[in-house]
């Protein structure tokens, strides 16, 4: 575990189901466990690739009792508590923090495509509300039609302790180094794109919130510990390897293709809550041979 305040590598865990669709408690227990056990410094649960928009309050805490049960004080669990309601942001952050967690995702809020000013009032009335939970921002505009800019970031980890992170995943490699150049120099860049972790810590990001540490965790602590140490070839190197996979796992919306890979390596994962659907034939294959060339199958 780094000295940082979630670790360096975080995964974004999905979401197991039974055939009847209900939440498979039993094998998100297990899933927790292998995750820590193979390269994950922290997981977050109910985010985007935890299908959270399908997801009721109380499957989510009931969740979040589990995942804690099976990993104990061995990794750090960010839950995914953020809303385009401020105040139900507030409220599902409350009872997250009274069950126990290490910190909050806070998206963007989606839809309603507030200006800075709103999305400054939404953040800032979270952490207000919420001042004992460490937050993390997730700015991810290609999913809530909205950018959070560089400046209303800085702006937030200025005015507020507790909001002390960004998972920044606009792909946007010039707005990462704006907000490590602006930002209080202990805010906390994490990339939200798994192919971008290696160019973002270029520009100041510290690490991952990861789909592919699903499967190749191991590897993508290599990859982060090589750069800081200065190693630069093996750094790039372990890119170059897991590039084909940062790509195939994005062939379609995440979590749908993770998820298949997750089946082909035995795990009883479970299909998908409407609106999500199957990965069809043609990506299927895609995803196996990537994984067959990378010996993860």
């Amino acid at each position: 575990m780094s000295n940082y305040i979630f670790g360096r590598v975080l995964t974004a865990m999905v979401t197991p189901f039974n055939g009847d669709g209900s939440v498979n408690y039993g094998v998100a227990e297990k899933l927790a466990d292998h995750l820590v056990n193979n390269g994950s410094d922290g997981l977050v649960i109910c985010g985007t690739t935890g299908e959270s928009p399908a997801l009721e309050s109380d499957e989510k805490y009931q969740l979040l009792k589990v995942v804690k049960n099976a990993v104990g004080d061995r990794a750090k669990i960010v839950m995914g508590t953020g809303s385009n309601s401020t105040q139900k942001a507030i409220t599902e952050t409350k009872k997250a923090s009274q069950i126990g967690i290490d910190g909050s995702l806070q998206v963007v809020p989606y839809y309603n495509k507030p200006p800075q000013e709103g999305l400054y009032q939404h953040f800032g009335a979270i952490a207000r509300s919420c001042p004992d939970v460490p937050i993390m921002l997730y700015n991810i505009p290609g999913r809530t039609g909205k950018n959070l800019e560089a400046e209303t970031t800085a702006q937030l980890a200025q005015d507020f302790d507790n909001i002390v992170a960004v998972k920044e995943a606009s792909a946007d490699l010039d707005q990462t180094a704006k907000i490590n150049r602006i930002a209080p120099p202990d805010f906390l860049i994490y990339s939200g794109e798994d192919f971008l972790t290696l160019p973002m810590m270029t520009v100041g990001c510290v690490g991952v919130v990861s789909v592919a540490s699903h499967l190749v965790g191991k590897q993508m602590q290599m990859m982060i510990q090589s750069y800081e140490k200065g190693d630069n070839f093996q750094a790039q190197k372990i890119q170059k390897q897991l590039y084909p996979l940062f790509k195939v796992l994005f062939c379609n919306t995440n979590p749908i293709p993770v998820k298949y890979a997750l089946q082909l390596q035995g795990w009883d994962i479970g299909g998908f809550r409407l609106p999500l659907c199957n990965l069809p034939p043609h990506q299927q294959k895609e995803v196996e041979e990537v994984l067959n060339n990378l010996e993860l199958i």
